[in-house]
């Protein structure tokens, strides 16, 4: 039973740790007291637990210097050789610390982020030669320390944070647990303790950190540096396609978020291949991390082309969920495993708009080499040569694509909206062009059953419900990936006298064949023509009108889209609605949550509901 003494941050260390002997803030046992929840595992998750106020720091250190010097020395050769080389790396470490007050947080922490991931050189070679420098070993997780820590004090001016999971000495992860009996606090409390005091009040401490998270015990959520807490998502187990099946909620979720989400491997990954740091629309750096099911789904895709077990996968993730950022993700880790080879990552779309916002995220992601195949000659050309690069093109650059252009087998083609124009002649072109490319499609677009294409060209026969990865709307509304869409039916009387139309059409059509009238009966019989009428499209105008007065503009809102079939048809009735309805102030903003953009379009605080940013996919790669 939960209350003031049992506290969930205890619960989570116990999860990571084990369960613990009961200690009191300098390392001491103290008085047994009754745990609560599930009994936790003996041994944990890999992590070793040290109460905060044991850690040999300084309360005024970032890092725990004496681990990382040791894993220094440990993990490069050339520092072994002479260890008083760990001592220059720190060195530089402090100073992109200190260097926070002027570069700000972001800028600070993707610098340190190269140093995590092993992207720096300094002069510890023979003659002064650069060597890569490494402070943590991705390939073997053995070679680590890794620490959890429990009311960790950091000065200047004080705070102090519940966890702190340090990887070599190096604070990783920031966790804030608050109370669950207190009915009025919940884990927005804690995020917005992270977010609106200690990234601004001790910004030094995070200029390591990947991510934070809090939870109350009964909701767990998660978040990059500066990232508004209306975006800090859950993370769940992957259910693969049986997205139906029943989720944990309560306690239950915090555990499982805990048990998957604070894996040793898990956060390196995240680190290593699912941290992108992005230019947004006002030109303002921003940190962007991995949504739960594009980590399932990117890591998926690279297990089945690092096997070559299975070519193929069906992606259904709805639309504003962040499908363009987990293409990046995939394309990155792709490209970053050594296993596969340097591959060559095709991503293929539909149409022109598509291939210009698709690149625009690599773009904004600063994904190395991505080219953009504007011709055929040019896709040809790439394709021939074998390069090695991210690919972005449009599926009717394959048109005059020649059988067998490259029998590689390390080339991905991750295709989206894979189900309006990839079962047709193009998409067998591409198929011959690429005979053994490994074959992934995406799309927002629930497939029907029935479309059996699809199924075909991408669904893996392995793949229960023929998705490697499904999220739907309903997980999407659920996770707040995308906000839920409400609808009002609005009936316009639409009646058609068959009779009439029928005598008419014969008195018109008197004198064709019977070949000619069936033809044009097929041509002409269409809805779109009867909606298309000019008594329809007046009524439709006014009902616009009228419903936007009665019931949007006197809730303080301007107008924000319309109607396919009036912007189309008529554009002297569309700028009859523009002058009866007044245009939106150049200070309001209706963007929403599902935009393709990869960063915030708008600075409004995230407590605007019609105002929420894109996911930065949200992060929304």
């Amino acid at each position: 039973m939960f209350n003031e003494a049992n506290t969930v941050r205890d619960f989570a260390r116990d999860l990571l740790c084990g369960k613990q002997p009961d200690l009191d803030g300098r390392g001491r046992f103290a008085e047994a007291r009754p745990a609560y929840g599930d009994a936790p595992s003996a041994v944990g998750l890999g992590w070793r637990f040290v109460p905060g106020a044991a850690l040999q720091r300084a309360e005024t250190d970032v890092l725990v210097e004496p681990d990382l010097r040791a894993a220094l020395i440990r993990l490069n050769p050339e520092i072994a050789a002479d260890p008083d080389r760990a001592d220059l790396v720190i060195y530089r470490l402090r100073a992109i610390e200190l260097s926070v007050t002027g570069t700000g947080l972001v800028g600070a922490n993707e610098a340190f982020t190269t140093w995590l991931r092993g992207e720096m050189t300094m002069p510890f070679g023979p003659n002064g030669e650069h060597t890569t420098v490494r402070l943590v070993d991705f390939d073997d997780l053995s070679a680590n320390h890794f620490v959890v820590a429990s009311e960790v004090t950091f000065k200047s001016p004080e705070k102090r944070f519940d966890l702190v999971l340090y990887v070599n000495g190096v604070p990783l992860v920031v966790g804030e647990a608050k109370t669950p009996a207190r009915p009025a606090v919940s884990w927005v409390d804690g995020a917005a303790q992270v977010h609106d005091d200690y990234e601004q009040s001790v910004p030094a401490f995070f200029v390591p950190n990947v991510f934070s998270f809090a939870t109350e015990g009964k909701t767990f959520r998660f978040g990059s540096i500066r990232m508004p807490l209306d975006l800090w998502a859950p993370w769940r187990e992957d259910a693969g396609s049986a997205a139906s099946a029943p989720r944990p909620q309560g306690l239950a979720e915090v555990r499982e978020a805990v048990r998957e989400l604070l894996r040793p491997e898990v956060v390196l990954d995240i680190l290593r291949h699912f941290t992108l740091f992005a230019t947004d629309k006002k030109h303002r750096k921003i940190k962007v991390i991995c949504r739960y099911q594009q980590y399932h789904a990117t890591n998926v895709i690279v297990w089945r082309v690092a096997t070559g077990q299975i070519k193929k996968g069906l992606v259904w993730h709805f639309q504003g969920s962040g499908k363009s950022l987990l293409m990046v993700f995939a394309a990155q880790k792709l490209r970053l495993t050594p296993a596969l080879a340097n591959p060559t990552v095709l991503i293929v779309v539909d149409r022109v708009d598509l291939d210009t916002q698709i690149t625009a995220t690599f773009n904004a992601a600063d994904v190395p080499n991505t080219v953009t195949a504007d011709t055929g000659e040019e896709l040809r050309r790439l394709l021939g040569q074998g390069s090695r690069k991210v690919i972005i093109t449009t599926i009717h650059l394959f048109g005059a694509a020649p059988p067998n252009l490259n029998r590689r087998e390390n080339i991905v083609v991750m295709v989206d909206e894979a189900h309006r124009t990839q079962e047709g002649d193009l998409g067998a072109r591409m198929r011959e062009a690429l005979p053994n490319a490994f074959l992934f499609g995406f799309t927002g677009t629930p497939i029907n059953k029935r479309d059996r294409n699809t199924f075909w060209a991408f669904g893996a026969p392995e793949d229960a419900g023929g998705y490697l990865s499904r999220y739907s709307f309903e997980e999407s509304i659920r996770d707040g990936a995308t906000l839920p869409l409400h609808f009002e039916a609005r009936l316009l009387g639409l009646r058609v006298d068959r009779s009439a139309v029928d005598a008419g059409f014969a008195a018109m059509t008197g004198h064709l064949t019977e070949d000619d009238r069936a033809e044009l009966s097929q041509q002409a019989a269409r809805l779109a023509v009867l909606f298309k009428t000019p008594e329809r499209i007046t009524a439709l105008a006014a009902d616009i009108v009228a419903h936007f007065r009665a019931k949007v503009e006197p809730n303080g809102l301007r107008r924000r889209s319309w109607p396919t079939t009036a912007r189309r048809a008529y554009s002297s009735k569309r700028r009859w609605i523009r002058s009866s309805i007044p245009t939106p102030a150049p200070s309001s903003c209706m963007c929403s949550r599902t935009s393709a953009s990869i960063a915030p379009t708008c600075a409004h605080p995230p407590t605007r509901r019609d105002c929420s940013t894109a996911s930065a996919t949200r992060p929304t790669p």
